[in-house]
């Protein structure tokens, strides 16, 4: 059976080494409150968002203008988040969905352009976030990274600004709105 994890691939005309700046600065494409430095093997991150999401990731691999991976530590998705599904592990904690899965971010040159492909390895569609996860990830790499690294200015969320669809609905329910 073909891996089912979600994947995406831009193709820009900035260089490896911009695409590699942008990645390793996802406060500046992701989440303006991640905590933690970002851009070095070892280096241990928070991201979160509101009371909705909150993840603790490693940077596992980073090699400059080539790879950075992420590995997955800690996740939880706000309990009850996705409506008739109970993501909830019996306690107060959402279930943690993300743990141990890996964030790749793998950069080539394709025909003199630069080719970013990412993998976020073990999110599958069985997932009970699959589908809020996939809208997030669309908007934060093919959106937000993407202007980041043609533009200079992405479009990370932070508290009272949520960027995704999925964010603001979720946030308004939440009575964060």
């Amino acid at each position: 059976m073909a891996d089912q994890s979600f994947t995406t691939t831009l193709l820009v005309d900035q260089s490896p080494s911009e695409v590699y700046k942008a990645i390793t600065n996802p406060r500046a494409w992701w989440s303006e409150e991640i905590e933690g430095d970002t851009s070095k093997a070892g280096d241990i991150f928070d991201y979160h968002f509101e009371d909705i999401h909150r993840s603790k990731m490693e940077l596992i691999e980073s090699v400059p203008d080539k790879r950075v991976v992420w590995l997955v530590l800690e996740n939880q998705f706000k309990p009850h988040l996705f409506g008739e599904h109970v993501v909830h592990d019996g306690s107060e904690n959402a279930k943690a969905e993300w743990v141990d899965t890996r964030v790749v971010f793998d950069i080539t040159k394709e025909n003199g352009k630069t080719k970013l492909h990412f993998v976020h390895e073990g999110l599958l569609p069985d997932y009970e976030c699959y589908d809020v996860c996939v809208n997030g990830w669309n908007h934060y790499i093919r959106e937000s990274l993407y202007s980041l690294i043609t533009t200079g200015k992405g479009q990370p969320n932070k508290t009272g600004r949520a960027m995704t669809t999925d964010e603001k609905k979720y946030n308004a329910a939440a009575g964060n709105a």
